[in-house]
Order: structure tokens, then C-alpha cells, then sequence
């Protein structure tokens, strides 16, 4: 086997996920051309040295439908020699396509690829795709099926937290992020999204709160007690005995937002990226995913990341930066928690509660803000991980060139 290498990686910014959301007239198609043409021009890219485009996305319907990285690619005009595959691990999806990208140089079967992933949840909401998990009462039952937020509730009573604290994990997402994008630190990743026209849609990541403050948190009522009372919390307490209610305080401002973006990263061979005229930035040192309990649902990170450590020949205190998505502030508290992490080395330019979680592009994100702040930094190694739906974990060990 070989070496998998991150040549480049670029992304939109992130606009709210509702029809008054910055990036709701741009097709998801539009977005990943937007990125396609960059990544093109910045490297000065012979596109027919790419073989294939991987690209992950959560709710596969209408516009998102009919295998869209194909569709992407041609619209882009690259190589019609350039395949296409659109393949969902629910919020991994976009950290999913990397790894996958990378066991596909690795191995030798392909010399360099894109991956990436989109999603437009303004134009197609969370859930439209269906699926039994949601749908189908038997396995409704079976698997013991709860709404996120329920779980993130749980892990949070379970673990003895109160929203003081998510609250304040919350708060300091915002002001990690807005001192990042004072700072221009996204820049060199972001790609400003444009119309037919040329005039720009969005430049900037559109929902960060730069005067967040506790005392604003602090009106905001938990999302998830209704959805207990309705019958979700006696669901999780089947199977987590040891509680005896669940406290919600989980909501709108300490949870990830609903928005649309994109991202895309180039991974390729030593030998591809020297055809290629590039230079490498880092390589992925390992990667792993887990199942974990579906009823809590998001417990995944933890052994996901012991497992990737494991194969990488690492132990946590070996990685410099971790990116820990911010589905809800309890997940990147509780893998903190679990694997000893100095939060001070977690989300540094904070996470999805102040700047969005589009769930098929997210994980490409996070890996590619983690390797622009390693060399920001000049640091050697950063590790990504996701929770995700259905109960499962990702992550991806990098290393710096």
C-alpha cells in the first residue's frame, strides 16, 4: 500500500438553512461547481488526471438526487473521464468520502480523487429521504428509536452536566469562530458563492453570533422536553435504567445549525500529486468507524477514535488539534471527557453550533479547517471525528507535510 495525500481542499461558506438563508437560490449542483471550478483554476488542474469524484450527501431527493457528483462534474465541464459516486453515512458522509478516497489511492486502484460532500437544507429538509429508521414502526420499535436531541439530553444527565455548561461550551463556539473569521483564518479555504450574474450570494459563514451571550442562551427553551413528554424519554429509559428522568437543555443556541455548503478535498498519490504539479499538505495516517448503541445515538466518537489511534500507533495525547463536530455541545464535551482531551486543543475556531452543520459536507470541513489551522500553527497532527445517526462514529488521523 500506499500513501493517501491531501493536495488542496476548499469550501463554501455556510448560509442559513431557510428560505431567507443567503445560499437558498443556489442549487446544491451550483455549489459543487462553484467548488470544482476552484479547485481547477487554484492548482491549475488537469482535470483528466482525476478519477473520480466521491461525494457525500444525507437526503439524496430532487435536485440532490440521481447520483449529483456525476452531474457535478459535468456541469463543472471537467474531463468527461472524471467518475462520480454519491454515497451516504448520515452526518460522517462528508469525513466518509475522504476516507474513502484515501483507501482508494492507498490501495493502488486509483491515483487521485476528490471528496468531498453538499448539502442544501433550505432547498431539501432533514429527513425528506424517508427511510424505514424513521418511518417504519416495527423497526421504530425494534431499534429503540429517539429523536438526537433526546439522546444528547440523556448523555448529558448521565454524565452529570447541567446547561450552565452546555450553555457555556456553546457561548465559546461562537467566540472561538467569530475571532477565527476576525482573523481570516477560513480564508483560505472559503470560496465566495456567486450567481449567474457574478454578484456574490455569500462570502462569509452566515450564522455566527459574534454578541452571543449567556444571558440570551439563557431565554431559549429546551427543543426536546415535548418531544419526550410524547413518549421518547420512557423509550431511552427502557434501555438506560440507571436514570430516572432525563434533563432537557439541549436547544436552539448549544446545538448544531441547519445550513447549506459544500466542500471538497483532493487527495492523490505522491506520484499523481508530482504529475499534477502539487505539493502535498498532509497525508491520513488512519481512519476508522464504529457502531455504538442507537437509542443514545451519539456516543460514536470515543471508539471510533480509540480505534483510528489504535491503527495509526497513537494515543490521544500524540495529536496536536482535534476537530470534534458539534452536533450538540454534549458530544464534543463528553469524547473530551472520555479520551482526556485539553479542550484548549478542541474546536480551536469553534465548531457546527456557531457555524452549521450541513450534514453531507460537514466531516470535509472540519478536516480541512483542522489542516489549515496545523499549519497555521505549524503543528504535525490533527484528528477528526463525527457522531452519527443510527448510532455510529468516524474519525481520520492526519499528519501534516
Amino acid at each position: 500500500m500506499t500513501h493517501a495525500y491531501i493536495y488542496d481542499h476548499v469550501r463554501t461558506p455556510r448560509g442559513k438553512g431557510k428560505k431567507d438563508g443567503a445560499l437558498h437560490t443556489a442549487t446544491p449542483v451550483w455549489l459543487l461547481r462553484t467548488l470544482l471550478k476552484a479547485l481547477q483554476a487554484r492548482n491549475q488542474l488537469d482535470t483528466s488526471l482525476v478519477d473520480d469524484l466521491v461525494l457525500g450527501c444525507v437526503t439524496p431527493v430532487g435536485e440532490q438526487g440521481a447520483d449529483i457528483a456525476r452531474t457535478a462534474v459535468l456541469d463543472a465541464e471537467w474531463a468527461q473521464s472524471v467518475a462520480g459516486v454519491t454515497q451516504s453515512r448520515f452526518c460522517a458522509s462528508g469525513l466518509e468520502s475522504i476516507n474513502l478516497a484515501a483507501a482508494k489511492v492507498a490501495s493502488g486502484f486509483e491515483d487521485m480523487v476528490v471528496a468531498g460532500g453538499v448539502e442544501s437544507m433550505s432547498r431539501w429538509t432533514m429527513g425528506s429521504d424517508g427511510g424505514a429508521w424513521f418511518m417504519d414502526p416495527r423497526i421504530n420499535q425494534k431499534l429503540g428509536f429517539v429523536p438526537q436531541g433526546i439522546g444528547a439530553d440523556l448523555i448529558a444527565t448521565m454524565e452529570g452536566w447541567g446547561r450552565a455548561d452546555v450553555d457555556a461550551f456553546a457561548l465559546r463556539s461562537h467566540q472561538r469562530a467569530a475571532a477565527a473569521r476576525a482573523e481570516g483564518r477560513f480564508s483560505r479555504s472559503i470560496v465566495p458563492v456567486v450567481d449567474l450574474n457574478g454578484m456574490t450570494l455569500l462570502a462569509q459563514d452566515e450564522t455566527i453570533r459574534a454578541g452571543a451571550t449567556l444571558e440570551a442562551m439563557g431565554q431559549l427553551k429546551a427543543s426536546f422536553a415535548a418531544m419526550g413528554a410524547m413518549g421518547f424519554d420512557a423509550t431511552a429509559l427502557r434501555k438506560y435504567t440507571t436514570v430516572e428522568r432525563i434533563d432537557h437543555m439541549h436547544h436552539a443556541g448549544n446545538s448544531s445549525g441547519i445550513v447549506d455548503g459544500a466542500a471538497l478535498m483532493l487527495v492523490g498519490t505522491k506520484e499523481a500529486g508530482e504529475r499534477a504539479g502539487l505539493k502535498p499538505r498532509a497525508r491520513v495516517r488512519a481512519a476508522a468507524v464504529t457502531g455504538s448503541e442507537p437509542t443514545i445515538m451519539l456516543t460514536g466518537p470515543t471508539p471510533a477514535c480509540r480505534k483510528a489511534l489504535a491503527k495509526a500507533g497513537m494515543n490521544a495525547r500524540d495529536v496536536d488539534l482535534w476537530e470534534i463536530n458539534e452536533a450538540f455541545a454534549v458530544v464534543p464535551m463528553k469524547t473530551a471527557r472520555d479520551l482526556e482531551l485539553d479542550m484548549d486543543r478542541v474546536n480551536v475556531n469553534g465548531g457546527a453550533i456557531a457555524m452549521g452543520h450541513p450534514l453531507g459536507a460537514t466531516g470535509c470541513i472540519i478536516l480541512g479547517t483542522l489542516l489549515d489551522e496545523l499549519e497555521r500553527r505549524q503543528l504535525s497532527t490533527g484528528a477528526a471525528t463525527l457522531c452519527v445517526g443510527g448510532g455510529m462514529g468516524i474519525a481520520t488521523i492526519i499528519e501534516r507535510i
